[in-house]
């Protein structure tokens, strides 16, 4: 089979690595890929958003199979596109999207399915959201209601920084047009933890539990980023905690998405607030999320083809699923300066002392011409991701973090408490 990935980053490197373990698939191309995954697939020229030059790219090739990995193509209608072409695809069509694309739509799902959420309102004009301040108390959570690459929440500690966020989302467009919307809501307050779900339009089954870290310093300071790292399974994810986020949250939400017409197929991500009351639904996304994937993946023991084509064919329920026992864990290094302004081309060095079973999974790289001789340089923000697995979590995080320090380039920087649980 032929098999078709779109996107660049730690994430897509993650499917692709994992895809290319499958007998099925005879030739796998990643667009536009990156330095990494040139080495498990064939990158293409294609940007992700290029959404005519990927579906002409997957008819002159008689591909397959394609497999969407960024949010923003999704919200694009890629997967209609794609499907209309005669090309099987795993990814929510443009109306499932929405589900990530616009914060509003999924409160307003989960309130009409009486699915566990923060409590919120939604607000278009900046002076009556001003008026609104400490509307739930603070700290007051502050959403873009569109995509903002996973940074546009605020959590405002006073009515100061409430008021220097809505001017900065509403009135500065920091976010773009996705802060034409804001959504306020109640702080949850708890512990947060990822789940991962294969969906059709029949049958959800959740992977293997994650946890990820937002803040770009220890102990979960300073601003959001896409994420600095991730660990699976959640320490804090037991047998009673999973069996209540299937009842609760994920099963009303499959009969939800009946109810409501939405067909998705795909991965749907949901990020959990585990409070005293229970757990909560804080977000959906669409796809696979960024680094959870890494470390998810690194356990699945099953052929991810074999489940993709399943999802595509709404036979997810003939499909079983393996995971390792074994724990994983996932570092990213960023640029310096991430997720503010950062210098890129910096020469990574280090990538070849890595031990063979630990995993570096490249997000921000490309190669260039260093010198006269070809290099893998930084081209992001989050660079790599170090993945290892252990048959405990400490152990996991031993290796990690061992072979992090046999990787150097300037001003690269990470979190030393991934993999741990914070008092949050």
């Amino acid at each position: 089979m032929k098999v078709l990935v779109v996107g660049s980053g730690g994430r897509e490197h993650a499917i692709c690595w994992k895809l290319a373990q499958s007998e099925k698939v005879t030739e796998l191309y990643c667009a536009p890929g990156n330095a990494g995954i040139s080495s498990v697939a064939e990158c293409i020229n294609i940007g992700a958003e290029d959404i005519s030059g990927i579906v002409k790219f997957a008819g002159e090739q008689s591909i397959d199979l394609a497999v969407i990995g960024p949010e923003v193509p999704l919200a694009m209608g890629i997967t209609d596109e794609l499907t209309a072409a005669g090309v099987k695809t795993f990814g929510p069509d443009k109306n499932c999207s929405q589900l990530e694309a616009s914060k509003s739509f999924t409160k307003s799902f989960l309130a009409r399915h009486n699915i566990p959420t923060a409590k919120y309102k939604e607000f278009t004009d900046i002076d009556k959201l001003k008026a609104a301040i400490g509307i739930y108390g603070y700290p007051m959570v502050l959403k873009a209601d569109g995509l903002a690459a996973g940074k546009g929440v605020v959590l405002a500690q006073n009515a100061e920084e409430a008021e220097k966020a809505i001017d900065e989302m509403m009135g500065d467009r920091v976010f773009g047009d996705a802060g034409a919307k804001v959504v306020v809501e109640e702080c949850l307050t708890g512990v947060e933890a990822s789940m991962l779900c294969f969906v059709d339009e029949n049958t959800i089954v959740p992977m293997e539990s994650a946890q990820d870290y937002k803040r770009v310093f220890d102990n979960d300071e300073g601003p959001n980023t896409g994420g600095m790292g991730s660990y699976s399974p959640s320490l804090l994810f037991d047998d009673e905690m999973k069996q209540r986020v299937m009842d609760e949250i994920l099963t009303p939400t499959l009969a939800g998405f009946r109810q409501d017409g939405l067909k998705f197929k795909g991965v749907l991500f949901v990020g959990l607030m585990l409070t005293d009351e229970g757990p909560k639904v804080i977000e959906f996304n669409n796809r696979f999320g960024d680094p959870e994937t890494q470390s998810v993946l690194m356990r699945l023991e099953s052929d991810l083809f074999d489940i993709f084509e399943s999802v595509c064919d709404n036979r997810l329920a003939e499909q079983e699923i393996k995971w390792s026992d074994q724990r994983a864990v996932c570092v990213v290094l960023a640029s310096g300066g991430y997720p503010g302004s950062y210098e890129k081309g910096k020469v990574i060095s280090g990538l070849d002392e890595v031990d063979d079973d630990v995993v570096v999974f490249h997000a921000g790289t490309k190669f260039a011409d260093v010198q006269g001789e070809r290099a893998v340089v930084t081209s992001g923000g989050r660079v790599l991701g170090v993945t290892a697995m252990g048959a405990t979590n400490d152990e996991a995080r031993a290796r990690a973090f061992e072979n992090v320090k046999r990787i150097s380039f300037e001003g690269m920087h990470y979190r030393e408490d991934i993999g741990t649980i914070l008092n949050r």
